[in-house]
This record gives structure tokens, C-alpha cells and sequence, in this order.
């Protein structure tokens, strides 16, 4: 980044990367520890039903390949349906990481949109951060239920740009923008981005971040893809920071005529 104050700020903590990045869908540890290398990212989200942090003794355990000395982990809810599931696998994961409490909530809906349950998604919130935890929730791009998430206390609100894993992209800026403008908190576009340029969108449009999991683990290459991935981010937030040219219905020569003599 050139501008070295331009930090992202989750739960009073500074970070240089505003790509967030998950640890599914990789072949093995090895791919997954090379990808996130690549990426550049400083926060790493883990499912922690579908994943071993600890749990499991005697299998290989992700967090010897992704340190926390290294990364901030941040374990996941993924795979929850109701907001006791949500909240008795957070608690698992403060028990397992020593009392870690920075937390990403998602509560989803059904199999075959992985959209989110915002009833469930609130209930859990309550309970959650009434047990000090500090939740960055999963959420759609409704911005009233963006700023009640907020004003619940999460510490970070994250809208889906589409449907997780369908590298559709962000399907309505439009709400997100909403979100933005009325938000306290960080807002950080997760899931549906397919490639690079949507990410360098989400940056253009003012988003604090992208988390991404299947759009780098999901690419032919995705070491090259990580590494696509944390340009795109960094083009996109220096392109905020520097304001576009404004859009005109025509044309405006880039040497001006004004002054030269015919």
C-alpha cells in the first residue's frame, strides 16, 4: 500500500492486508499454507466443525501449518443452521484456542444457498456478545438489518456480495453502499467473489475488506490466484483513496486544444 497509515482496524487491532482469506477447499495443507502466503493476508478464517484446530488429537492439525503467531484466526460457524449450533461451536473454539474471542458468525438458511438465516444470524448475536465475544457477522445486503447487527455490538458487519461460492461477484452495490454510509463498524463484503476484478469493485466502491475462500481455493492455480487476488485489493483500495474521475455522456480530449494556435 503507499499510504502506510491506511490500516484496516478489527477489534483495536491494525492490519496492513484488507484480504481475509479462508483454509477450505485447498488439496492439502501444503497448497492451502503456499495460497495464503501468496495472498498476503494477515486474518485467516477456519470452520470449526470442518476442521481440525485441536479437537481431534492425533490428526494433522491446521494450525501448525497456519500459525496464530502468524495469522489472527478467526474461526467460523460455517456449516451451522440454528443459533445454538453457532454459539456452542464458537464456545468450542474459545475453549480450544485459549480463550480467543474474535469470532466470525454466519447461520445459514438451507444447503442449497448457504444464504443466511437473519433470525437465527440475530439470535446468536445476542447471546454471543452478551458472552464477550467479538463477532463479525455474516449477513445479506438488507442495510436495516446491517445496522441492527451493529448496533447489537458486532464488531464488523458482512454482507454477501452473492451467494457463497458462486463467483457470481456483487450482484447489488447498490445496497452495499447503503450499508456503508450508515455503518460505525468496518463492513466487509463476503462471499461470491469470483476473480480479481470483483474484488478490486468492492475496494473501488469503499468496502474495508473482502473475504474470500473459493475463489482462489476453486481456480486452476491458486497460488497464482492468492497472489491475483492481493493486487486486486490493493489496486482497488489505492483507487478509493484517489477518486475516480467523474463519468461524462462525452468525450473530453486528454490534451486540451485551449490555447494553441491554429
Amino acid at each position: 500500500m503507499s499510504d502506510l497509515n491506511d490500516a484496516l482496524v478489527i477489534a483495536g487491532k491494525q492490519y496492513s492486508s484488507r484480504l481475509l482469506v479462508g483454509t477450505g477447499k485447498y488439496q492439502d495443507l501444503d497448497e492451502t499454507r503456499e495460497a495464503i502466503e501468496a495472498s498476503g493476508a494477515e486474518i485467516v478464517t477456519v470452520a470449526v466443525r470442518r476442521t481440525n484446530i485441536g479437537q481431534n488429537p492425533g490428526e494433522p492439525n491446521l494450525l501448525d501449518v497456519i500459525t496464530p503467531d502468524k495469522y489472527t484466526i478467526l474461526p467460523n460457524t460455517a456449516g451451522c443452521y440454528t443459533a445454538e449450533e453457532a454459539v456452542r461451536t464458537c464456545r468450542l473454539a474459545r475453549e480450544l484456542m485459549d480463550g480467543h474471542d474474535l469470532v466470525k458468525l454466519e447461520v445459514l438458511g438451507d444447503q442449497k444457498t448457504l444464504y443466511p438465516n437473519i433470525v437465527e444470524t440475530i439470535k446468536a448475536t445476542e447471546t454471543l456478545v452478551k458472552d464477550g465475544f467479538k463477532v463479525m457477522v455474516y449477513t445479506n445486503d438488507d442495510p436495516i438489518v446491517a445496522k441492527q447487527l451493529e448496533e447489537m455490538g458486532c464488531i464488523a458487519v458482512m454482507p454477501l456480495g452473492s451467494l457463497i461460492g458462486s463467483g457470481l461477484g456483487i450482484l447489488n452495490p447498490h445496497n452495499i453502499k447503503l450499508i456503508m454510509e450508515a455503518a460505525n463498524v468496518p463492513i466487509l463484503v463476503d462471499a461470491g467473489v469470483g476473480t480479481a476484478s470483483d474484488a478490486a469493485i468492492a475496494m473501488e466502491m469503499g468496502c474495508a475488506g473482502v473475504l474470500m475462500n473459493t475463489a482462489i481455493a476453486g481456480a486452476n492455480n491458486p497460488v497464482l490466484m492468492a497472489s491475483a487476488m492481493r493486487k486486486a485489493i490493493e489496486a482497488g483500495r489505492e483507487a478509493f483513496l484517489a477518486g475516480r474521475m467523474p463519468r461524462k455522456r462525452y468525450a473530453s480530449a486528454s490534451s486540451p486544444l485551449d490555447g494553441i494556435i491554429g
